[in-house]
């Protein structure tokens, strides 16, 4: 096809030389002039290694947040178990027979 022809038609072929998604393509994305200089790279599928790092990463990574955070939800958890310890102890004690004489007096 001549460049003539594709500017006079009424749609661009998208990936062709000098087009992607301009005024006149896909709802109107993109810019108005031809993006020049568009640089693309690729990796064969047989020479990616997607997990690469990923548990030593995952180790290093959770111990860091880890560290970052607990003073903030630790101080918080042990108080609210040392209340329901006490909590526990004083009903056991008010529901017994001494806790019962003690109240009734």
């Amino acid at each position: 096809m001549r460049p003539s022809q594709i500017l006079r038609s009424d749609e661009l072929p998208i990936g062709k030389y000098g087009h992607y998604l301009n005024k006149d393509t896909w709802g109107h994305l993109g810019c108005v002039q031809p993006q020049k200089g568009i640089i693309t790279y690729a990796l064969s599928a047989n020479r990616q290694n997607p997990l690469a790092g990923a548990a030593n990463a995952a180790v290093f990574n959770t111990w860091r947040r880890f560290s970052k955070q607990v003073l903030y939800w630790a101080p918080p958890l042990i108080a609210a178990y040392y209340a329901m310890e006490w909590a526990n102890k004083r009903n056991e004690y008010l529901n017994s027979k001494a806790g019962r004489a003690e109240s009734s007096d």
